[in-house]
């Protein structure tokens, strides 16, 4: 089992920056791709970011990129997700989650993840 921790969101306008974290207990991150996804109310869950259980390869929703940088920490077996010039249509829950997969491969489904954090709100005002 592995149990991850969501951390950093909070209220910014939009322009600026946040730095989201999670941290796993329970099992190395190392063996784990690890994804941050989002979700408003009524909509489904979709893909931000991923990154691979080495880190050499990461991957973004094309909403994202550029603005967004995902990077681990495995010896902290902690995840990161930077993110700037946030827009009013960032706002949302941001989950972390990993999944048990080979090595260099960045998985973007939701269903392709095994554990997930319990979200953290990130608010971005106009």
């Amino acid at each position: 089992q592995v149990q991850l921790v969501d951390a950093g969101g909070g209220l910014v306008q939009a322009g600026g920056s946040l730095r989201l974290s999670c941290v796993a207990s329970g099992r190395t991150l190392s063996n784990y791709a690890l994804g941050w996804f989002r979700q408003t109310p009524g909509k489904e869950r979709e893909f931000v970011a991923a990154i691979s259980r080495g880190g050499s390869s990461t991957s973004y929703a094309d909403s994202v990129a550029g603005r967004f940088t995902i990077s681990r920490d495995n010896a902290k077996n902690t995840v990161y997700l930077q993110m700037n010039s946030l827009k009013p249509e960032d706002t949302a829950v941001y989950y972390c989650a990993a999944d048990a997969t080979r090595y260099l491969y960045t998985p973007r489904g939701e269903s392709e993840y095994d554990y997930w954090g319990q979200g953290t709100q990130v608010t971005v005002s106009s």
